[in-house]
């Protein structure tokens, strides 16, 4: 017997990239200290109002089934979020609730893309894409971006990939590499999708970690709001990681073939959960400033350190709580460099390649831990990067 090609090709039947970080956590496992900044997680934990919601939710009784596309009060505060924000109208209707925004990224590969189809993603890019496309059949294709151009897709990569497409995935602000895309690469993304009648999957779960530009929501643009299907979730904008609640927002008839596919996959989010990310929202942009504002001040802090030396060159995080450093100086891979630095330093960032092509001889640093132990870890950061430097 043999298990389906679908689900063992996933990852095509290699490495997912991770091996850095399960080897880091074995080290932390077996009582080395090491110094972590590899996944997106805060450094804060969900805050204590937040969970006593939750909480009070549960004890009140919301702990059977909820309703599968999400309860009516948490689906009118998620649009009216979207809707005050883009100025795009937006109803209860527009919105499936979905358990964290991976699920959300699945659900909008089902929804758009048959087996056999080509859905294109922007490398570098979060781990999961490929694996995700995958995973509904599909077949993925990277638009390779650069370090000359931020990291951002070009009209000419976007148009000599997309003929034959059915699907082309965004992300910003761009994890790993912090890109927060311009006026000019939304007109070339937006026309591309026109174009060559793609559907656009947008993830925008970093949406208020902005510190250079401003966030643009491709829903807003003219003609894309009846082709796009935007990606949300909690987990970065209220340190909500572990509570697994995001959304889907999409035209009405796309979300009702979505409630479709959650009563078949996933039958819904706990009701107690989603009223805690209600009570979070409804606390508004105040709260999601502060959750954010650790990452903005190390960002400042990272400048400060990098700006001093030449050998590690940094691609200019304009969002998200990540920095793409650039370690091609010393000669190694992002790989190998990140290997090196966890044996001598205890030090665990993600290496580049983790996240594609593009990424290659970079590294990814989550600034996910308290400032000074964050300053002191990129000093000894750069302190072995110089080290490894041929003479």
């Amino acid at each position: 017997m043999e298990l389906s090609e679908r689900i063992t090709q996933i990852t095509t039947g290699g490495s997912d990239g991770w091996e850095t970080f399960y080897r880091a956590r074995r080290m932390i496992a077996k009582g080395i200290d090491v110094t972590e900044l590899t996944i997106g997680e805060h450094d804060i934990r969900t805050h204590p109002d937040i969970l006593n919601a939750m909480h009070v939710a549960a004890l009140g009784g919301h702990t059977g089934y909820a309703v599968v596309p999400g309860t009516q009060s948490l689906r009118t505060t998620i649009a009216n979020r979207i809707q005050e924000r883009t100025g795009v109208r937006t109803t209860a209707n527009n919105i499936l609730v979905t358990p964290g925004g991976q699920a959300a990224l699945f659900a909008a590969h089902h929804a758009t893309c048959d087996p056999g189809d080509t859905a294109l993603y922007v490398d570098p890019y979060y781990v999961t894409y490929p694996g995700t496309i995958r995973s509904v059949g599909a077949t993925p294709k990277a638009i390779i971006t650069t370090p000359e151009t931020g990291f951002q897709p070009t009209a000419n990569a976007l148009d000599l990939a997309a003929k034959g497409a059915k699907s082309l995935l965004v992300n910003s602000p761009n994890n790993p590499t912090g890109a927060v895309y311009s006026d000019a690469t939304w007109a070339a993304i937006a026309e591309t999708c026109k174009k060559h009648d793609l559907w656009l999957i947008s993830d925008e779960v970093y949406d208020t970690q902005i510190w250079d530009g401003a966030h643009i929501s491709p829903r807003a643009l003219p003609g894309m709001a009846e082709r796009t299907l935007v990606i949300g979730s909690m987990s970065k904008s209220h340190a909500m990681t572990g509570s697994r609640v995001g959304w889907i927002c999409a035209p009405q008839d796309v979300i009702t073939h979505l409630i479709n596919l959650a009563t078949h996959t996933t039958y819904g989010v706990a009701g107690f959960i989603q009223d805690a990310a209600e009570f979070a929202l409804k606390q508004g942009a105040l709260v999601e400033a502060d959750v954010a504002a650790p990452f903005q001040r190390r960002r400042a802090i990272s400048m400060d350190i990098l700006q001093k030396q030449d050998i590690v060159k940094y691609v200019p995080a304009q969002g998200a709580m990540y920095l793409m450093l650039d370690i091609r100086a010393t000669g190694m891979t992002g790989q190998e460099f990140a290997n090196a630095l966890l044996d001598a330093e205890k030090i665990a960032v993600m290496p580049g390649e983790s996240f594609g092509k593009a990424a290659a001889g970079h590294i990814r640093v989550a600034m996910t831990i308290d400032d000074a132990r964050y300053a002191a870890a990129l000093e000894r950061l750069i302190q072995f990067a110089t080290n490894q430097v041929p003479k």
